[in-house]
Parts: C-alpha cells; sequence; structure tokens
C-alpha cells in the first residue's frame, strides 16, 4: 500500500468538492476526488493506497460523498491520528475503515504501508505505528462492504414483548 500524506483539519470539501454532490456513484466521485488541493493524489492513486493524515480528518460537512469518493477510487483505509465524528461514522457506514494511529508524524508520502489489524500496528520503513483497536461488530460492518450490505446479511430477530395481547 502506497501512502498519500496530508496534514491536519482535512475537510470533506477538499476530499469531494460540493459542486460534484450530485452524483452518488463512487467511481464517478472518485475522479474529482482532492480536485483542486490534490490534483497528483486523484490522479495518481491506485487501488490499495491508503490515506495518511493528522488530526481531525473529514472535519466540515457531514457528507457521505466523501468516504465515498475514496472507496471509488480504491482506498480502503484511512489512518489519522483523529477523525471528525461524523466522517469516521459515514467512513464505516460506506465500508471505509477509519483507523486512529496516534503519530503518523514519520510516515512519508509515497512510501509503501502494510497494515496489521489483528495486532493492532501499520508497519512503514521498518517502524511499527500502533493503531487503535477495531471493534468486532465494526469491523463486520466494513467487511460486508458498509451498513446496508451488513443489515442485509442480518437475520430477523424475534421480539420477546413479554406479555402477550
Amino acid at each position: 500500500m502506497r501512502i498519500w500524506k496530508f496534514g491536519d483539519d482535512i475537510d470533506t470539501d477538499a476530499i469531494i468538492p460540493g459542486r460534484f454532490l450530485t452524483e452518488y456513484e463512487p467511481e464517478k466521485l472518485a475522479v474529482h476526488l482532492f480536485e483542486g488541493t490534490r490534483d497528483d493524489c486523484r490522479t495518481g492513486v491506485q487501488p490499495g493506497d491508503i490515506i495518511v493524515a493528522g488530526k481531525n480528518f473529514g472535519c466540515g460537512s457531514s457528507r457521505e460523498h466523501a468516504p465515498l469518493a475514496l472507496l471509488g477510487a480504491g482506498v480502503k483505509i484511512v489512518v489519522a491520528e483523529s477523525f471528525a465524528r461524523i466522517f469516521y461514522r459515514n467512513a464505516v457506514n460506506t465500508g471505509l475503515l477509519p483507523l486512529v494511529c496516534p503519530d503518523t508524524g514519520g510516515l512519508e508520502e509515497g512510501h509503501e504501508a502494510t497494515v496489521d489489524i489483528d495486532n493492532g500496528v501499520l508497519t512503514s520503513d521498518g517502524v511499527a505505528y500502533p493503531i487503535e483497536p477495531v471493534p468486532p461488530f465494526m469491523q463486520a460492518i466494513i467487511d460486508a462492504g458498509g451498513l446496508v450490505e451488513y443489515a442485509k446479511e442480518m437475520k430477523e430477530v424475534e421480539l420477546c414483548t413479554g406479555s402477550q395481547r
């Protein structure tokens, strides 16, 4: 996985500009990923690459389009020191894995990285960076391809009302 490095406070308007919000298909959104802010990333990102950022990644508007654009470009993982709360939930809901890494400062643009979720580590240039554990229910949602696909796999649960009417 090749690293695309970003700083702090990357907002959803930088990830996918607002003028493209009429589109909802991930592959079509990906054409405009980071348009006007990181055109080199938009044109160079390859499936399997990862985004690495500092604090507050995905701040700004609460749009699902941002994680969808990343997924459409083949990015399956975003690693950041912290995420905006709504982006984090939108990422999980769409099937994009947000990983919290307390210190992304040593990770370098263009370098290769591997992620070992089971052992909670991201490795690049021989250095292991701890990542926060992914709760099993959240990993199940990601593995299913997002919340909608996860819900489709759920079995109907019989409700226990405690009394008959």
